[in-house]
């Protein structure tokens, strides 16, 4: 009885619990959760009415920010090749490492840094400088040193720069070090593409050639003359692209590529290679400070040959000097000396101050002029204009150019291309110094015709008995090929020849050049050995130039030669600048396919015409 007192009772209880649950019901609590999620879905609603309706532009944008990016088309800088095509400068694939500072930043790089032992003595101010050592949490920061050698101080301060997104730690790296850093997987270390100037032919080439900047840009020689037809131009466009990087729509062009163009010179490589070698070999062996040697082809004026020493490695920039630079066959300009005696011959014949069968007397060996003296060597007494070539005579010279108006003289040379550009269009070509004065004493006169008081470029003369051997022609010399132009006749092509043939004498027995002489052809050319100019008159330095032309019965190629302080007592031209000559033609004549002239004594080159 009394457990169905306490079920009753329990059942009772029950019943109360419940209803007093269901008494607690609040429907203003249920209210304010409905009205706050509501009031919260028309915010979202209105919010995203506003930026689809109101300011749809900004979530374009945003898009547009995180993919759309502007990608370049590299246009490589074009090739240069010699004459028969044997490439000289190539563009190839290279890379730049670069680095992302602020991407960096996000990463712990430096633990601790502490002050080295050692110091460096500021030699100014007599203070001392500690230097700061650094350490790293990973060893892959000084691997990546490593591998672009540079030190660890300069990788520390490109990468402690947090306001900055770009620098560069290396560029023109190759393909094997790309690799590698990205091995190294080090957040904000990145490479780009870019273009590597490279120069087969090294320091053969090197002064006529010039050579690029990192940017891929001409800073010298032919690179520099005709860069933006060799550059090219990048191509810009704007993509867009996956969050994988993958480009997925080309959006627009914003500049087209402009392929680079290619250029083809008239250096013949091989005639090049051996000049350069004989003028190394000479400027070495007679201790010189300089020297350079152009050929040139008289029929057309392109340009077979031009070195220069000493030349530089264009590949290697810790070779990177200016005095090595320079192109000095069309830079640096001298007193040519007695080359310049032909061109007064033929002044004198043409102004019919002379004829080819005069008898000059040059006893006893020397002259007074306005107080001062002109001498020669010997007193080699009468001479005809031939030998007056061949001996190199001061004073017969002088005689005929006494004869003539300085004007006169001064035309001829002119006509000759001195005191004028080449025609080859490279920058940093002297024009040299013609001197333009209404009087002249005698004495002026008599030097000048001899190659005291003007200067010339080793091209200058070149092309000066160029014209000689084509008959009085004169074509303005190329580089470049494709760009040569018609001639023109500046002295009658009777007296050119004739002094072409006066000239043979030169390289014969008793002539000054004697190893200017060239098995199987016949040569024509001229010495010059002058003294240097310095402040307050001449000194003790000398410059020996040679210059000729072969075949001397037909004329195809012309060659100046110039060896700058040859030292010792083997300083005149006929030692120095003839064995050079010699060689060089010798091998431009053979190359070439030039047949010999010196079987026959007999035949000219006026009996051929």
């Amino acid at each position: 009885m009394n457990r169905k007192r306490t079920t009753s009772r329990t059942k009772a209880g029950s019943q109360t619990r419940k209803k007093k649950i269901y008494l607690t019901y609040s429907s203003g609590r249920y209210i304010f959760v409905a009205v706050t999620i509501t009031m919260i879905a028309i915010a979202l609603i209105s919010r995203l009415a506003f930026i689809q309706v109101l300011e749809p532009e900004y979530l374009t944008n945003e898009a547009d920010k995180r993919s759309l990016r502007v990608t370049s088309s590299v246009a490589h800088r074009g090739n240069i090749e010699d004459r028969n095509g044997e490439e000289l400068a190539i563009s190839v694939p290279a890379y730049a490492i670069w680095v992302d500072p602020k991407e960096v930043k996000k990463h712990f790089v430096f633990t601790r840094e502490e002050w080295a032992d050692s110091a460096v003595v500021n030699p100014k101010t007599g203070l001392e400088r500690h230097t700061k050592k650094y350490f790293y949490e990973s060893k892959k920061w000084p691997a990546l040193a490593e591998v672009l050698d540079i030190k660890m101080e300069d990788l520390a301060r490109a990468i402690q720069k947090p306001n900055s997104r770009f620098a560069y730690l290396r560029r023109q790296v190759n393909d094997p070090v790309v690799q590698y850093v990205k091995q190294l997987r080090l957040s904000g270390i990145s490479s780009q593409l870019e273009s590597h100037r490279f120069y087969p032919t090294g320091e053969i080439n090197a002064n006529i050639l010039g050579l690029t900047d990192l940017d891929s840009q001409g800073i010298e020689g032919i690179e520099k003359s005709y860069n933006a037809y060799l550059e090219g131009q990048t191509g810009k466009k704007r993509v867009r692209k996956d969050r994988l990087g993958n480009v997925i729509d080309n959006i627009e062009v914003l500049r087209e590529k402009k392929l680079a163009g290619n250029l083809q010179l008239t250096i013949d490589q091989r005639i090049q290679a051996v000049a350069y070698s004989e003028l190394k070999r000479a400027v070495k062996i007679n201790n010189a400070t300089s020297g350079s040697i152009v050929v040139i082809d008289i029929h057309n004026g392109e340009i077979y040959a031009m070195a220069n020493y000493p030349s530089f490695n264009p590949n290697d920039r810790n070779q990177y000097q200016a005095y090595k630079l320079r192109n000095r066959a069309i830079t640096d300009t001298f007193e040519p000396g007695s080359t310049v005696k032909p061109l007064v011959v033929a002044s004198a014949l043409m102004n019919h101050k002379s004829d080819l069968d005069e008898i000059v007397d040059t006893s006893p060996g020397w002259m007074n002029i306005g107080g001062r003296r002109v001498r020669d060597g010997h007193n080699y007494g009468k001479m005809d204009l031939a030998k007056i070539l061949k001996k190199s005579s001061n004073v017969g010279v002088s005689k005929l150019a006494l004869r003539l108006k300085p004007e006169q003289l001064q035309q001829t040379f002119a006509d000759f291309g001195f005191g004028n550009d080449t025609g080859i269009g490279l920058i940093g070509e002297s024009v040299g110094r013609l001197p333009i004065r209404h009087r002249w004493s005698d004495f002026e006169l008599a030097t000048m015709s001899f190659g005291y008081g003007i200067t010339a470029t080793t091209l200058q003369l070149a092309k000066a008995y160029g014209i000689l051997g084509s008959g009085g022609m004169q074509y303005p010399i190329s580089i470049i090929k494709g760009t040569q132009q018609p001639g023109e006749q500046v002295i009658p092509k009777k007296i050119a020849l004739e002094v072409v043939a006066m000239m043979e004498g030169v390289s014969e027995k008793g002539g000054t050049a004697p190893k200017a002489k060239v098995d199987g052809y016949r040569i024509a050319g001229k010495t010059g050995t002058s003294r240097k100019a310095e402040a307050g008159g001449y000194g003790d330095d000398y410059v020996a130039v040679f210059a000729g032309l072969a075949p001397a019965t037909r004329p195809r190629f012309a060659i100046a030669v110039m060896i700058n302080e040859p030292q010792g007592d083997r300083y005149y031209a006929g030692d120095v600048a003839a064995p050079v000559f010699s060689e060089v033609m010798k091998s431009t004549l053979l190359l070439t396919h030039v047949l010999p002239d010196g079987g026959d004594e007999s035949y000219t080159y006026l009996e051929a015409k």
